[in-house]
């Protein structure tokens, strides 16, 4: 059985019909810029410490005083993890329900980018941390107000499922990075968040005829494959009133 990529099931979560194009122009790159942002993931003790002016010269994407300091409640949260896991978690909201200083493990992590293949999915986890085992993946986008994006926590089981397969052990979650606003967030292996995946799965082994255009057009507005797919979007003008 050939295994799904991490990036397909990615992508099909956001748009079933953008993988579709993306598989046939062989497209799988990761944007210009990508990699300097996740070099920050790398980096943070010393972006604690830089100056404003150093920080300014950084592909992060807030002002560096606000920067260090959403860093700074980060590197807290996270040192304070097994502190938190003395409260039960609000249902289906997402908490840092690990144990022990998480920030440590971040900032020094047991392995970097490693390839893992699980019984379905393989993938590269860019770091395993340890005691307990869990993956976390580097984002160079946005986060959202709360949680993690629906493509992403997607991304997160799978990788938390075939990092469970590799060291045959269990696996309770993944943490998501955000390097360029200072923000790493907690996905927990839940029944919800298994049938997401599943359903993303099952969509990529079944793509082989284009499939519907979504409904939601804003994801549509910054799609590479927009005018290959035929979607119509608004332009800034008619969005203004003036068309």
């Amino acid at each position: 059985m050939t295994h799904v990529a991490f990036s397909d099931l990615r992508t099909a979560t956001y748009c079933p019909r953008k993988l579709y194009y993306a598989r046939r122009a062989d497209d799988r790159e990761p944007p210009p810029g990508v990699a300097a942002v996740r070099d920050l993931a790398t980096r943070y003790e010393s972006l604690l410490t830089a100056t404003d002016k150093a920080l300014a010269h950084e592909p992060i994407e807030l002002e560096p005083s606000v920067y260090r300091a959403r860093l700074c409640r980060t590197r807290d949260r996270l040192t304070n993890a097994a502190e938190e896991t003395r409260f039960q978690p609000p249902p289906n909201r997402d908490h840092d329900a690990t144990n022990g200083d998480r920030w440590a493990a971040t900032c020094d992590p047991a392995t970097v980018d490693a390839l893992v293949t699980g019984r379905e999915c393989r993938g590269i986890v860019h770091k395993v941390l340890h005691d307990p085992l869990e993956p976390a993946l580097v984002s160079a986008g946005k986060p959202p107000d709360q949680g993690v994006w629906k493509s992403q926590r997607v991304h997160a089981v799978a990788a938390a499922k075939a990092l469970a397969w590799t060291h045959e052990q269990p696996v309770g979650g993944a943490w998501l990075e955000y390097p360029a606003y200072g923000e790493i967030r907690y996905v927990p292996m839940r029944t919800r968040r298994k049938a997401e995946y599943r359903r993303a799965l099952r969509t990529v082994r079944e793509l082989e005829e284009p499939p519907s255009r979504l409904s939601n057009r804003e994801k549509c507005t910054a799609c590479e494959y927009a005018d290959t797919c035929g979607v119509r979007t608004r332009s800034l003008r008619s969005l203004l009133g003036f068309g």
